[in-house]
């Protein structure tokens, strides 16, 4: 069976995700306690008890979703050490998820680094001038007319295009209120995202450079399986194939749908996702409703797993 991994972004978090992993697996805890470490903070106590409004802050939350992704990722792999998957593929912060999964980032430097980048992305904007802005129900290439039409005083642009007929928007105010009322015109919907600023927008450069000096001073290592970057479904190997995608990552567009698409293509035949919730598997089954997806982010999911797996003899 050749399988792929995906890891998930913002938005998956809630408190006590990952409790029951860490609860019960040694491999869990030391993930949770090696976190903490690397940020000098009791990430893993936010994690458990919150409370949930430090928990929702852009800088805590991406090293939380990336902490129990990997602590999941790791038990996994300790349960059977013999599964080997093609590729990995995450959305947005999850594309760090994978990276370390693959080898290319030690996990504490990830936990730094998305820290790092979350800050970033939350201070490179006024606090509540932008957001973004889900539009169901268009065709892409209709939202990517509508956010042009909509532009005018208030950037707008598409963010995240997530699955057929869900594409995100991301601008200023202004901008997502002209948007709404075309994507209504055109018989679209929309739906306001609970974010504070204009993620994956051209307003996020300034983010991209804090990464920049960031990632130029962390050590990267060939990966041991391949990455699909998020900005152009790319196969990443390498460390000069990873950085410039990551810099570019926050301030253009998350194609997760073409990168699905490119992992079917390299002949995956299932998905497992690994962390909170389980919205990629829902975003999958809208690309193409064939493919299996199992999720786990918790002691259930990965039992269902590892036995789906060693049933298959993978």
């Amino acid at each position: 069976m050749n399988a792929g991994v995906l890891f998930p972004g913002q938005g998956s978090q809630y408190v006590g995700m990952g409790r029951d992993l860490y609860d019960q697996y040694k491999m869990a805890r030391d993930a949770f306690e090696e976190a903490d470490n690397a940020l000098d903070f009791p990430l893993s106590t936010l994690i458990f008890d919150g409370p949930a409004a430090k928990l929702e802050e852009t800088e805590w939350q991406q090293p939380a979703i990336l902490t129990v992704s990997i602590a999941a990722w790791r038990v996994f792999c300790e349960r059977l050490p013999m599964f080997s998957p093609s590729l990995a593929l995450g959305l947005s912060l999850g594309e760090y998820s994978a990276y370390v999964a693959s080898g290319v980032l030690e996990f504490p430097d990830a936990v730094r680094l998305t820290r790092l980048r979350g800050h970033a992305m939350q201070n490179a904007v006024p606090a509540s001038v932008g957001g973004m802005m889900a539009v169901l129900g268009l065709a892409t290439e209709k939202v990517e007319e509508l956010c042009m039409l909509a532009g005018g005083p208030g950037i707008v642009e598409p963010a995240n295009f997530n699955a057929p007929g869900q594409v995100v928007a991301s601008g200023l105010n202004q901008g997502l209120e002209n948007l709404a009322q075309l994507v209504a015109l055109a018989q679209g919907r929309t739906i306001r995202l609970s974010v504070s600023a204009p993620f994956h927008s051209s307003l996020l450069a300034p983010a991209g450079a804090v990464l920049a000096e960031a990632l130029a001073q962390t050590a990267l290592k060939p990966a041991k399986f391949a990455v699909v970057a998020n900005v152009d479904a790319a196969v990443c190997l390498l460390p000069e194939d990873v950085v410039p995608r990551l810099v570019e990552q926050v301030s253009h567009p998350v194609r997760f749908e073409a990168g699905v698409r490119a992992a079917l293509a390299m002949g995956v035949e299932r998905f497992f996702e690994f962390g909170p919730g389980h919205s990629l598997a829902t975003l999958v089954k809208k690309i193409d409703r064939k493919i299996p997806v199992s999720s786990i982010e918790n002691v259930q999911g990965m039992l269902k797993a590892l036995e789906l797996l060693e049933a298959a003899k993978l």
